[in-house]
């Protein structure tokens, strides 16, 4: 299959690498030309607009910043993809934002999987990113290896919009374990102990998570560069919250989260790092998570 894939930013642009470095045919485009040059260079054809792209290929992968950057965007991708092709957006949406769009794509005779990654960036690069499927189940097997390309794990989750709600529990409880990594370490810091060797024990123990092994390093070394911003968090909290609401569930840690990340957002702005919302706690205290032998980014 000749797939296009449309935005190559920090996270689009090593999927689509991983497209092409698995042997597909891939043309891409991005706003940004020197993003789509770089894919020129790895053997990626470019197009000049998401309707010269959609012409070109068999299908389609997106990975797009909002809702309505991917409506604008659709405006000119759909009318001029092929009957029956299929649309595949890897960012995150609002439930009711997938089902939406993915009606308009149906009106324009384009079938939709939605398909949000989790992991991290520095698994993106990898190609072992985990790939959320909401879709029909056939349309799924019939892409089957182009999602085996892109993440080391998929899962159906079954019709559209339900990869938006379990990518929403990740997010959520991702941001929840952030806060309190951010409260073991301190006091580990503030009871004494080496934080080097405090993270190693936590990784080795029952209280280690994902999130503690990967950005509790980029915490330690003071870079806190995830590649993933504050205003993406509140984002993704706010989803969590309105399904809270809609499904009748008390959430009081990710009400209690989101409060902690409006405040990290009033210190350092929206495009901060979402890692720093550990350093609210080291402001606070005065005192820095430094520890030597922890790296600036994950790889």
């Amino acid at each position: 299959m000749h797939y296009g894939y449309i935005g190559l930013g920090n996270l689009g642009g090593h999927l689509a690498a991983s497209l092409i470095r698995e042997g597909f045919e891939v043309t891409v485009y991005d706003r940004d030309p020197a993003l789509a040059e770089r894919h020129r260079a790895m053997g990626a054809h470019v197009a000049q607009s998401p309707a010269e792209l959609g012409a070109a290929v068999d299908h389609v992968f997106t990975c797009l910043p909002s809702p309505q950057v991917s409506e604008v965007v659709l405006a000119q991708l759909l009318p001029a993809m092929k009957p029956g092709a299929t649309w595949i957006e890897n960012s995150t949406l609002g439930r009711e934002d997938v089902l939406r769009l993915g009606q308009l794509a149906a009106e324009q005779g384009i079938r939709m999987l939605e398909a949000p990654v989790t992991g991290g960036v520095h698994l993106a690069a990898r190609g072992e990113i985990t790939v959320l499927v909401g879709g029909d189940r056939a349309l799924y097997d019939e892409h089957h290896r182009a999602l085996s390309a892109i993440g080391g794990q998929h899962f159906h989750m079954g019709p559209l919009g339900s990869a938006a709600v379990i990518k929403v529990i990740t997010n959520m409880l991702a941001f929840i374990h952030l806060v309190a990594d951010g409260e073991a370490l301190m006091l580990a810091k503030r009871g004494g102990l080496d934080l080097k060797t405090a993270w190693e024990a936590i990784r080795a123990s029952s209280g280690t998570s994902f999130v503690h092994e990967t950005e509790g390093q980029l915490i330690l070394n003071g870079s806190y560069d995830i590649a993933f911003t504050m205003d993406l968090a509140l984002k993704d909290l706010g989803f969590a919250m309105g399904f809270g609401k809609e499904f009748g569930v008390p959430l009081d840690l990710a009400s209690l989260t989101n409060q902690t990340f409006l405040k990290g957002k009033a210190a350092y702005g929206g495009a901060a790092q979402s890692t720093q919302i550990v350093k609210l706690l080291e402001d606070l205290l005065g005192t820095d998570l430094r520890a030597e032998g922890f790296p600036a980014r994950l790889t």
